[in-house]
């Protein structure tokens, strides 16, 4: 990972530089990268499963090249985001279904935004926050080194999220949370505890967080499916119809079907805009395979 300073230069100049030259600067280096590494092929790997099929030669390097192009907008998007005025982060976000998470704040019961990594989802929080202004948190991945997270956490502070890292008290911060009405940001499609359930997703399995479905069940807060894309130049939320928490057997059982529920969600949103999705890590068994490495304990007996 690269090292807070490089953060802050490219920080600094995604503000101080005109967009079109910094996006086109960050495009360069984002497709040089592309070519070549265990990285690439772990995308490809990850394109070809979305896609459902085999990918060859310049598809392959272009479809590659893509995801790492997006992958740069997003962080220079990112960079930007607290020199904007709340006009412009309006003028550049539009959504669908977001009647669904006004509904269930107004009702008092939190709503919980389950997230994959797609596309840009800080500028949905930003406008969430600033022009909607309903009072957001969102649950972080802890980076390391432990200066690079403090310096995300302050990015993030500034777009008037309240940050609760990924950590033992995390699970009882976001309860507290939703028990205050607000609404809850759980990027949910990397299992990064290695603690969750086995699922489906996207044709093997694999384990996501049991987080939304937890929360879900013990707070009552609606449970919503989301992703954020670029599209026509601009960011466009698409809030999905709330999942079915209710009570059906027993506790564990329930949470595992409203995973896989969630996963089916995922896919669906994935599959609209593949290239958007920063699945930059291995998230199945057959990724670690695919690098020579073994799989993780809570992977190795799922496919």
């Amino acid at each position: 990972m690269a090292s807070v300073s490089a953060y802050k230069a490219g920080s600094f100049l995604a503000r101080k530089l005109p967009e079109r030259m910094s996006l086109l600067g960050a495009r360069t280096a984002a497709a040089a990268v592309s070519l070549s590494g265990d990285k690439s092929r772990l995308v490809a790997h990850n394109l070809e499963r979305v896609l459902g099929r085999e990918l060859n030669g310049i598809e392959r390097r272009r479809k590659v090249a893509e995801v790492y192009e997006w992958y740069s907008q997003y962080y220079l998007e990112s960079f930007r985001l607290p020199s904007l005025s709340t006009a412009e982060v309006d003028q550049g976000f539009s959504y669908s279904g977001f009647g669904g998470i006004e509904e269930a704040t107004a009702a008092g019961r939190g709503a919980i935004i389950a997230l994959p990594h797609l596309g840009g989802w800080e500028w949905a929080a930003f406008w969430v926050s600033s022009v909607a202004r309903l009072p957001i948190s969102a649950v972080v991945e802890p980076l390391q080194p432990p200066e690079l997270f403090e310096w995300f956490l302050g990015l993030r502070k500034s777009l008037g999220m309240n940050v609760i890292p990924a950590d033992q008290d995390a699970g009882r911060e976001a309860m507290a949370a939703l028990r205050r009405g607000e609404v809850l940001c759980l990027p949910s499609d990397r299992d990064i505890a290695g603690n969750g359930v086995a699922v489906d997703f996207f044709g093997e399995r694999t384990t996501l967080p049991a987080g939304p479905a937890t929360l879900a069940l013990r707070t009552g807060a609606a449970l919503l499916p989301t992703a954020i894309y670029w599209r026509d130049g601009t960011r466009f939320g698409e809030v999905r119809p709330p999942l079915a928490v209710e009570r059906r057997g027993r506790l564990r059982e329930d949470i595992v079907r409203i995973t896989q529920a969630l996963a089916h969600e995922f896919e669906v949103l994935i599959r609209k805009a593949p290239e958007q999705w920063h699945m930059l890590s291995p998230n199945w068994p057959s990724d670690y395979r695919l690098l020579g490495l073994e799989p993780p304990d809570h992977l190795k007996d799922l496919d």
